[in-house]
């Protein structure tokens, strides 16, 4: 919504359910309610050149027909997932939260989940190195021009729900916890910490000298807070787990899946430290080192240049570009 309303040659109407419409700031533009009782009435009302599909996750019977009917393209997140077979999802069932799979199932026609992505004109990814013949680069993120803000000392923000099911926080522990300096060094933990997490950043914030500080959040982070902090950071540590589960399906993070980390360094204009086996080419994310703290204190004097590559008006200009190759198929 946010680059879109810069845009001159497309207008955009927006369809969002409930718990969506209520979190997003309106700025004029056309936003309608809708869920998957609605939205195939809706739709009929207004002739679209393109419709945008945000997630696949539920309401695969309603998708399938859409898709089936208007030129629809799919923005993939978990690339297995959307390949899965109906056998393979079938057994995913029966693996977690049963009540709500089988939901998904039987009134939300789980098993036309590969179908719905088929049959739809285009796959899109929010990542360019996940592109290819199959699935399009459709750019959205773009770098703010925020003012640098100068640390007398060292700022590292981590940024995500502090949970071990995605992110290695044992490892970001372990490596603060056994830090050597004498410089003045603070870690931000920005997202909520909750259960055994909570406990061990208590713990770990009792053990640290003088010198090293740590700042955690036990509530849900808020806009503005998460906007503050990652505005003052000096450096993003970002210790993404290299397999995940999405329907117990395995997916790999920089293969088949994306990081939102990606797109938190480039709103910020912001180098950020991924583990070494993350595969990327991006200038701006870098292989952990063995000697991080050293590595942090590099980082913090280098300057890439997001402005280049990742104005608003070049991604603009880029996206605009993608969708008129949508329109056009």
């Amino acid at each position: 919504m946010d680059i879109m309303k810069d845009s001159s040659e497309f207008s955009v109407d927006y369809y969002f359910s409930k718990k969506i419409k209520d979190l997003v700031i309106e700025n004029g533009e056309t936003v309608f309610l809708s869920d998957s009782s609605m939205i195939m009435e809706q739709l009929k009302l207004k002739k679209y050149d393109l419709i945008i599909i945000g997630t696949v996750h539920r309401y695969f019977n309603t998708f399938h027909a859409l898709v089936q009917k208007y030129n629809v393209s799919v923005i993939v997140h978990n690339m297995n997932f959307s390949t899965a077979s109906k056998g393979a999802l079938m057994k995913s069932v029966f693996k977690g939260d049963i009540i709500y799979r089988l939901k998904l199932w039987w009134k939300e026609g789980l098993f036309y989940t590969s179908k719905a992505y088929r049959n739809a004109k285009n796959l899109l990814v929010l990542d360019e190195e996940l592109s290819s013949d199959i699935y399009k680069f459709l750019p959205l993120f773009y770098s703010e021009n925020f003012e640098k803000q100068e640390n007398r000392d060292l700022t590292v923000v981590i940024p995500g729900g502090v949970s071990q099911k995605r992110r290695d926080y044992h490892h970001v522990f372990k490596t603060i916890q056994n830090l050597k300096t004498e410089e003045k060094c603070k870690f931000i933990f920005l997202g909520k910490a909750k259960d055994k997490e909570l406990k061990q950043l208590e713990e770990l914030s009792q053990k640290l000298p003088e010198n090293i500080s740590i700042q955690y959040f036990s509530e849900r982070v808020s806009h503005h807070d998460f906007e503050s902090r990652m505005q003052s950071a000096d450096v993003l540590w970002c210790p993404i787990q290299q397999e995940t589960e999405f329907f117990s399906r395995k997916e790999i993070y920089g293969r088949t899946k994306m990081t939102g980390n990606l797109g938190d360094a480039v709103k910020y204009g912001k180098t950020a430290v991924f583990p070494k086996d993350y595969p990327s080419k991006l200038e701006f994310i870098v292989p952990e080192a063995d000697n991080i703290l050293e590595q942090f204190e590099t980082l913090k004097n280098i300057r890439f240049d997001f402005q280049k590559n990742y104005s608003k008006k070049t991604v603009l200009n880029k996206l605009e570009n993608v969708l008129s190759g949508l329109i056009s198929i």
